[in-house]
Protein backbone atom coordinates (compact mmCIF):
# COMPACT_ATOMS: atom_id res chain seq x y z
CA UNK A 1 0.00 0.00 0.00
CA UNK A 2 0.59 3.90 -0.44
CA UNK A 3 0.19 7.09 0.18
CA UNK A 4 -2.12 6.96 -3.19
CA UNK A 5 -3.67 4.65 -2.21
CA UNK A 6 -5.30 6.45 0.99
CA UNK A 7 -5.61 9.53 -1.35
CA UNK A 8 -7.91 7.64 -3.81
CA UNK A 9 -9.41 6.18 -0.29
CA UNK A 10 -10.16 9.66 1.05
CA UNK A 11 -11.84 10.74 -2.17
CA UNK A 12 -13.95 8.08 -2.10
CA UNK A 13 -15.25 9.01 1.18
CA UNK A 14 -15.91 12.38 0.31
CA UNK A 15 -17.64 11.37 -2.82
CA UNK A 16 -19.96 8.71 -0.14
CA UNK A 17 -20.90 11.41 2.38
CA UNK A 18 -19.03 9.38 5.09
CA UNK A 19 -15.51 10.26 7.05
CA UNK A 20 -12.16 9.19 6.29
CA UNK A 21 -12.03 7.62 9.60
CA UNK A 22 -15.24 5.45 8.51
CA UNK A 23 -14.01 4.14 4.89
CA UNK A 24 -10.38 3.08 6.77
CA UNK A 25 -11.98 1.09 9.35
CA UNK A 26 -14.15 -0.29 7.09
CA UNK A 27 -11.23 -1.40 4.75
CA UNK A 28 -9.19 -2.69 7.82
CA UNK A 29 -13.01 -5.06 8.70
CA UNK A 30 -12.43 -6.10 5.21
CA UNK A 31 -8.81 -7.02 5.46
CA UNK A 32 -9.31 -9.31 9.04
CA UNK A 33 -11.77 -11.18 6.99
CA UNK A 34 -10.44 -11.78 4.13
CA UNK A 35 -6.93 -13.30 6.19
CA UNK A 36 -9.74 -15.13 8.64
CA UNK A 37 -11.54 -16.19 5.29
CA UNK A 38 -8.36 -17.33 3.50
CA UNK A 39 -6.29 -18.79 5.76
CA UNK A 40 -8.04 -20.12 8.82
CA UNK A 41 -10.92 -21.26 6.17
CA UNK A 42 -13.64 -20.07 8.34
CA UNK A 43 -17.20 -19.16 7.55
CA UNK A 44 -18.76 -15.69 7.37
CA UNK A 45 -21.53 -16.94 10.26
CA UNK A 46 -18.22 -17.64 12.04
CA UNK A 47 -16.25 -14.98 11.65
CA UNK A 48 -19.43 -12.51 12.77
CA UNK A 49 -19.70 -14.91 15.98
CA UNK A 50 -16.03 -13.84 16.59
CA UNK A 51 -14.42 -17.32 16.53
CA UNK A 52 -11.14 -18.25 15.31
CA UNK A 53 -8.04 -16.06 16.08
CA UNK A 54 -7.83 -12.74 17.27
CA UNK A 55 -6.49 -10.11 14.50
CA UNK A 56 -5.57 -6.70 14.23
CA UNK A 57 -5.07 -4.33 11.55
CA UNK A 58 -3.25 -0.85 11.33
CA UNK A 59 -3.98 1.14 7.94
CA UNK A 60 -1.47 4.30 8.61
CA UNK A 61 -3.36 7.29 6.88
CA UNK A 62 -0.13 9.05 6.38
CA UNK A 63 2.11 6.99 4.57
CA UNK A 64 -0.56 4.00 3.57
CA UNK A 65 1.12 1.22 5.30
CA UNK A 66 -0.17 -1.36 6.92
CA UNK A 67 0.28 -3.68 10.20
CA UNK A 68 -1.22 -6.60 10.83
CA UNK A 69 -0.63 -9.35 13.65
CA UNK A 70 -2.41 -12.02 14.96
CA UNK A 71 -2.66 -11.94 18.91
CA UNK A 72 -2.45 -14.60 21.62
CA UNK A 73 -2.61 -14.75 24.97
CA UNK A 74 0.28 -17.17 27.06
CA UNK A 75 -1.18 -19.95 28.93
CA UNK A 76 -0.33 -22.68 31.15
CA UNK A 77 -2.75 -25.07 29.27
CA UNK A 78 -4.35 -24.19 26.03
CA UNK A 79 -7.73 -24.76 25.83
CA UNK A 80 -8.24 -22.30 22.53
CA UNK A 81 -5.65 -22.62 19.84
CA UNK A 82 -6.52 -19.72 18.17
CA UNK A 83 -6.76 -17.48 20.82
CA UNK A 84 -3.60 -18.90 23.25
CA UNK A 85 -0.22 -19.95 22.69
CA UNK A 86 1.42 -22.19 25.84
CA UNK A 87 4.24 -21.10 27.49
CA UNK A 88 6.53 -23.98 26.73
CA UNK A 89 6.17 -22.53 22.94
CA UNK A 90 5.76 -18.79 24.03
CA UNK A 91 9.31 -19.27 25.50
CA UNK A 92 10.74 -19.86 22.47
CA UNK A 93 10.02 -16.75 20.80
CA UNK A 94 10.58 -14.38 24.23
CA UNK A 95 12.28 -16.27 26.93
CA UNK A 96 11.31 -13.54 28.70
CA UNK A 97 7.55 -13.75 28.55
CA UNK A 98 5.16 -14.79 31.40
CA UNK A 99 1.87 -16.07 31.34
CA UNK A 100 -1.46 -13.79 30.98
CA UNK A 101 0.84 -11.74 28.71
CA UNK A 102 0.02 -11.10 24.80
CA UNK A 103 1.80 -11.71 22.14
CA UNK A 104 1.84 -10.59 18.34
CA UNK A 105 2.62 -12.62 15.59
CA UNK A 106 3.14 -10.95 12.13
CA UNK A 107 0.72 -11.11 9.11
CA UNK A 108 2.29 -10.32 5.52
CA UNK A 109 -1.05 -8.31 4.60
CA UNK A 110 0.19 -8.29 0.86
CA UNK A 111 -1.07 -11.69 0.09
CA UNK A 112 -4.59 -10.61 1.69
CA UNK A 113 -4.73 -6.56 0.62
CA UNK A 114 -6.37 -7.73 -3.20
CA UNK A 115 -9.13 -9.81 -1.52
CA UNK A 116 -9.96 -6.95 0.17
CA UNK A 117 -10.24 -4.37 -1.67
CA UNK A 118 -12.83 -6.95 -3.43
CA UNK A 119 -14.61 -7.53 -0.57
CA UNK A 120 -14.59 -3.90 0.66
CA UNK A 121 -17.26 -2.69 -1.79
CA UNK A 122 -19.79 -5.15 0.44
CA UNK A 123 -18.33 -3.53 3.43
CA UNK A 124 -18.52 -0.36 2.73
CA UNK A 125 -21.99 -0.56 1.58
CA UNK A 126 -23.10 -2.43 4.46
CA UNK A 127 -21.28 -0.20 6.95
CA UNK A 128 -22.97 3.16 4.72
CA UNK A 129 -26.41 1.75 5.31
CA UNK A 130 -25.65 1.31 8.92
CA UNK A 131 -24.22 5.05 9.16
CA UNK A 132 -26.91 6.23 7.14
CA UNK A 133 -29.78 4.56 8.81
CA UNK A 134 -28.42 5.74 12.85
CA UNK A 135 -28.20 9.48 10.66
CA UNK A 136 -31.90 9.52 9.86
CA UNK A 137 -32.74 7.93 12.73
CA UNK A 138 -31.09 10.77 14.96
CA UNK A 139 -32.06 13.11 12.67
CA UNK A 140 -36.06 12.14 13.15
CA UNK A 141 -35.72 11.22 17.04
CA UNK A 142 -35.41 15.21 17.52
CA UNK A 143 -38.79 15.94 15.74
CA UNK A 144 -40.57 13.13 17.50
CA UNK A 145 -43.66 14.70 18.42
CA UNK A 146 -43.98 17.80 15.75
CA UNK A 147 -45.94 18.31 12.65
CA UNK A 148 -43.78 17.50 8.88
CA UNK A 149 -44.85 17.82 5.66
CA UNK A 150 -44.42 14.82 3.37
CA UNK A 151 -45.40 13.68 -0.06
CA UNK A 152 -46.72 10.45 -0.06
CA UNK A 153 -45.12 7.51 -2.26
CA UNK A 154 -47.58 4.61 -2.10
CA UNK A 155 -50.48 2.70 -0.89
CA UNK A 156 -50.52 -1.01 -0.09
CA UNK A 157 -52.84 -3.15 -0.80
CA UNK A 158 -54.18 -3.05 2.70
CA UNK A 159 -54.51 0.34 2.22
CA UNK A 160 -51.46 1.57 4.83
CA UNK A 161 -49.87 4.53 3.12
CA UNK A 162 -46.29 5.43 2.91
CA UNK A 163 -45.07 9.16 3.09
CA UNK A 164 -41.57 10.82 1.87
CA UNK A 165 -40.24 12.95 4.70
CA UNK A 166 -37.02 14.01 3.04
CA UNK A 167 -34.47 11.50 4.23
CA UNK A 168 -37.06 8.82 5.85
CA UNK A 169 -39.65 7.60 4.84
CA UNK A 170 -42.62 7.37 7.19
CA UNK A 171 -45.59 4.66 8.14
CA UNK A 172 -49.07 5.86 7.99
CA UNK A 173 -51.21 2.86 9.15
CA UNK A 174 -55.26 3.17 8.75
CA UNK A 175 -55.27 3.00 12.19
CA UNK A 176 -53.62 6.92 12.25
CA UNK A 177 -55.77 7.99 9.21
CA UNK A 178 -58.67 10.10 8.62
CA UNK A 179 -61.43 7.79 7.07
CA UNK A 180 -62.55 10.15 5.19
CA UNK A 181 -59.67 10.59 3.12
CA UNK A 182 -58.66 9.02 0.12
CA UNK A 183 -54.25 9.06 -0.24
CA UNK A 184 -52.87 9.22 -3.62
CA UNK A 185 -48.91 9.06 -4.82
CA UNK A 186 -47.47 12.72 -5.43
CA UNK A 187 -50.31 14.01 -3.10
CA UNK A 188 -48.39 16.43 0.02
CA UNK A 189 -50.19 16.15 3.07
CA UNK A 190 -49.28 17.12 6.97
CA UNK A 191 -49.05 14.67 9.34
CA UNK A 192 -47.89 13.91 13.22
CA UNK A 193 -44.43 12.42 13.94
CA UNK A 194 -45.94 9.79 16.67
CA UNK A 195 -43.06 7.65 17.30
CA UNK A 196 -39.38 6.79 15.92
CA UNK A 197 -38.18 3.56 16.54
CA UNK A 198 -35.07 1.71 15.37
CA UNK A 199 -35.30 -1.85 13.44
CA UNK A 200 -33.54 -4.35 11.80
CA UNK A 201 -34.29 -2.82 8.34
CA UNK A 202 -33.69 0.90 9.88
CA UNK A 203 -35.51 3.71 11.24
CA UNK A 204 -39.13 3.15 11.47
CA UNK A 205 -41.22 6.21 11.27
CA UNK A 206 -45.40 6.25 12.53
CA UNK A 207 -46.97 8.96 11.66
CA UNK A 208 -50.68 10.02 12.01
CA UNK A 209 -53.51 12.55 10.77
CA UNK A 210 -55.77 11.47 13.38
CA UNK A 211 -53.86 12.86 16.46
CA UNK A 212 -55.09 15.58 18.24
CA UNK A 213 -51.76 17.03 18.31
CA UNK A 214 -51.84 17.86 14.41
CA UNK A 215 -55.16 19.72 14.92
CA UNK A 216 -53.63 21.91 17.76
CA UNK A 217 -50.72 22.80 15.23
CA UNK A 218 -53.01 24.03 12.26
CA UNK A 219 -54.80 25.90 15.24
CA UNK A 220 -51.70 27.70 15.73
CA UNK A 221 -50.88 27.83 12.49
CA UNK A 222 -53.76 30.12 11.34
CA UNK A 223 -54.36 31.83 14.61
CA UNK A 224 -51.89 34.34 15.59
CA UNK A 225 -53.14 34.74 18.78
CA UNK A 226 -52.42 31.09 19.72
CA UNK A 227 -49.23 31.42 18.47
CA UNK A 228 -48.61 34.55 20.45
CA UNK A 229 -49.57 32.75 24.03
CA UNK A 230 -52.87 35.44 24.21
CA UNK A 231 -55.31 32.19 23.51
CA UNK A 232 -54.89 29.11 25.07
CA UNK A 233 -56.03 25.45 23.67
CA UNK A 234 -57.27 23.90 26.70
CA UNK A 235 -58.42 20.18 25.51
CA UNK A 236 -59.45 18.53 22.44
CA UNK A 237 -61.57 15.88 21.30
CA UNK A 238 -61.78 14.12 18.02
CA UNK A 239 -63.21 11.92 16.22
CA UNK A 240 -61.20 12.52 12.89
CA UNK A 241 -62.48 13.68 9.79
CA UNK A 242 -65.94 14.07 10.97
CA UNK A 243 -66.35 16.44 13.95
CA UNK A 244 -63.72 17.61 16.79
CA UNK A 245 -64.04 19.98 19.72
CA UNK A 246 -61.66 22.56 20.83
CA UNK A 247 -61.63 24.62 24.65
CA UNK A 248 -60.11 27.49 24.50
CA UNK A 249 -59.54 30.67 27.12
CA UNK A 250 -57.98 33.73 26.51
CA UNK A 251 -55.44 35.14 28.65
CA UNK A 252 -56.59 38.88 27.98
CA UNK A 253 -60.00 39.90 28.96
CA UNK A 254 -60.29 42.36 25.61
CA UNK A 255 -59.61 39.21 23.52
CA UNK A 256 -62.42 36.62 22.22
CA UNK A 257 -61.10 33.41 22.51
CA UNK A 258 -63.84 31.86 19.85
CA UNK A 259 -63.93 34.86 17.89
CA UNK A 260 -60.01 34.77 17.46
CA UNK A 261 -60.18 31.15 16.35
CA UNK A 262 -63.20 31.13 14.27
CA UNK A 263 -61.34 34.35 12.32
CA UNK A 264 -63.42 37.18 9.84
CA UNK A 265 -66.29 35.23 8.21
CA UNK A 266 -64.97 32.21 9.40
CA UNK A 267 -61.54 31.93 7.34
CA UNK A 268 -59.32 30.66 9.95
CA UNK A 269 -61.40 27.88 10.86
CA UNK A 270 -62.24 26.84 7.71
CA UNK A 271 -59.14 26.68 6.51
CA UNK A 272 -57.92 24.03 9.61
CA UNK A 273 -61.19 22.20 8.23
CA UNK A 274 -59.91 22.01 5.00
CA UNK A 275 -56.18 20.40 6.03
CA UNK A 276 -58.02 17.55 8.06
CA UNK A 277 -60.82 16.21 5.12
CA UNK A 278 -63.84 19.16 5.90
CA UNK A 279 -63.32 18.20 9.45
CA UNK A 280 -66.11 20.46 11.73
CA UNK A 281 -64.29 21.88 14.28
CA UNK A 282 -66.53 23.31 17.25
CA UNK A 283 -64.57 26.03 19.19
CA UNK A 284 -65.66 25.83 22.77
CA UNK A 285 -65.29 28.42 26.07
CA UNK A 286 -63.33 26.75 28.37
CA UNK A 287 -64.29 27.24 32.01
CA UNK A 288 -62.71 26.29 35.15
CA UNK A 289 -66.57 25.35 37.09
CA UNK A 290 -66.80 22.23 35.76
CA UNK A 291 -70.92 22.08 35.12
CA UNK A 292 -70.14 25.54 33.05
CA UNK A 293 -67.21 23.76 30.98
CA UNK A 294 -69.95 20.84 30.43
CA UNK A 295 -72.60 23.23 29.88
CA UNK A 296 -70.30 24.36 26.91
CA UNK A 297 -69.25 21.47 25.24
CA UNK A 298 -72.73 20.20 24.60
CA UNK A 299 -73.50 22.96 22.79
CA UNK A 300 -75.57 23.57 20.13
CA UNK A 301 -77.64 21.96 22.79
CA UNK A 302 -79.25 23.99 25.75
CA UNK A 303 -79.27 22.11 28.89
CA UNK A 304 -81.03 22.27 31.95
CA UNK A 305 -79.38 22.19 35.43
CA UNK A 306 -76.29 19.49 36.09
CA UNK A 307 -75.26 17.85 39.11
CA UNK A 308 -71.34 16.72 38.84
CA UNK A 309 -69.63 13.80 40.78
CA UNK A 310 -66.26 15.12 41.13
CA UNK A 311 -64.63 12.24 42.69
CA UNK A 312 -66.19 9.48 39.98
CA UNK A 313 -66.00 12.56 36.90
CA UNK A 314 -69.99 12.04 36.70
CA UNK A 315 -72.21 14.48 35.49
CA UNK A 316 -76.06 14.39 35.03
CA UNK A 317 -77.33 16.53 32.71
CA UNK A 318 -81.13 17.60 33.02
CA UNK A 319 -82.84 18.68 28.93
CA UNK A 320 -85.69 18.82 27.41
CA UNK A 321 -87.48 16.67 25.26
CA UNK A 322 -86.34 18.66 22.40
CA UNK A 323 -83.02 18.66 23.08
CA UNK A 324 -82.20 15.53 24.35
CA UNK A 325 -81.72 13.95 20.64
CA UNK A 326 -79.48 17.37 19.70
CA UNK A 327 -77.43 16.89 23.40
CA UNK A 328 -76.69 13.14 22.19
CA UNK A 329 -75.86 14.23 18.13
CA UNK A 330 -75.96 12.03 15.92
CA UNK A 331 -75.11 8.31 16.46
CA UNK A 332 -73.90 10.08 20.05
CA UNK A 333 -71.38 11.94 18.56
CA UNK A 334 -72.18 15.16 20.46
CA UNK A 335 -71.78 13.25 24.07
CA UNK A 336 -68.99 11.66 22.82
CA UNK A 337 -67.15 14.20 22.55
CA UNK A 338 -68.27 16.58 25.14
CA UNK A 339 -67.46 13.87 27.68
CA UNK A 340 -64.18 13.37 26.31
CA UNK A 341 -63.28 17.15 26.17
CA UNK A 342 -64.34 17.75 29.79
CA UNK A 343 -63.17 13.84 31.12
CA UNK A 344 -66.76 13.22 32.53
CA UNK A 345 -69.16 10.51 31.92
CA UNK A 346 -72.23 12.48 31.01
CA UNK A 347 -76.05 11.04 31.47
CA UNK A 348 -79.29 12.76 29.98
CA UNK A 349 -82.39 13.38 32.17
CA UNK A 350 -85.16 14.43 30.62
CA UNK A 351 -87.40 17.57 32.50
CA UNK A 352 -90.95 18.68 32.21
CA UNK A 353 -91.02 22.57 30.40
CA UNK A 354 -92.23 23.84 33.57
CA UNK A 355 -88.90 22.39 35.76
CA UNK A 356 -86.68 23.37 32.33
CA UNK A 357 -87.26 26.82 32.47
CA UNK A 358 -86.68 27.10 36.25
CA UNK A 359 -83.45 25.23 35.37
CA UNK A 360 -82.53 26.87 32.26
CA UNK A 361 -83.00 30.07 34.41
CA UNK A 362 -81.21 28.92 37.64
CA UNK A 363 -78.43 28.11 34.76
CA UNK A 364 -78.47 31.46 33.10
CA UNK A 365 -77.88 32.89 36.63
CA UNK A 366 -74.69 30.60 37.80
CA UNK A 367 -73.42 31.67 33.94
CA UNK A 368 -73.83 35.15 35.03
CA UNK A 369 -72.46 34.72 38.21
CA UNK A 370 -69.36 32.86 37.16
CA UNK A 371 -68.72 35.33 33.90
CA UNK A 372 -68.57 38.16 36.73
CA UNK A 373 -66.40 36.36 38.96
CA UNK A 374 -64.17 35.73 35.95
CA UNK A 375 -63.88 39.34 35.20
CA UNK A 376 -63.11 40.57 37.97
CA UNK A 377 -60.44 37.99 38.22
CA UNK A 378 -59.34 38.99 35.19
CA UNK A 379 -59.46 42.81 36.48
CA UNK A 380 -57.24 42.09 39.74
CA UNK A 381 -54.25 39.94 37.44
CA UNK A 382 -53.78 43.09 35.18
CA UNK A 383 -52.88 45.12 38.44
CA UNK A 384 -50.91 42.04 39.88
CA UNK A 385 -48.86 42.16 36.51
CA UNK A 386 -47.52 45.50 36.38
Amino acid sequence: MNREFVEAMQQVALERGVSTEELLAAFEDALKKAYLLREKKLSKEDIEAGKGPQVEVYLDPQTGQIEMVEVKRVVEKVTDPDKEIALSEALQYDPEVQVGEEMEFPIDPQEFSRIAIQNLRQVLTQRLKEAERNRIYNEYKDKEGQVLTGQVTRVDNKGNVFVELGRGEAYLPRSEQIPTEKYHPGQRIKVYLKKVDKSAKGPSLLVSRAHEELLKHLLKQEVPEIAEGIVEIKAVAREPGRRSKVAVTSHNPNVDPIGACIGHKGQRIQAVSAELGREKVDIILWAKDPKEFIRNALSPAQVGSIEVDLEKKKAKVRVSKDQHSLAIGTGGQNVRLASKLTGFDIEFEEAEVSDLDEAIRKAALEEEEAKKKEMAEAFERLFKDE
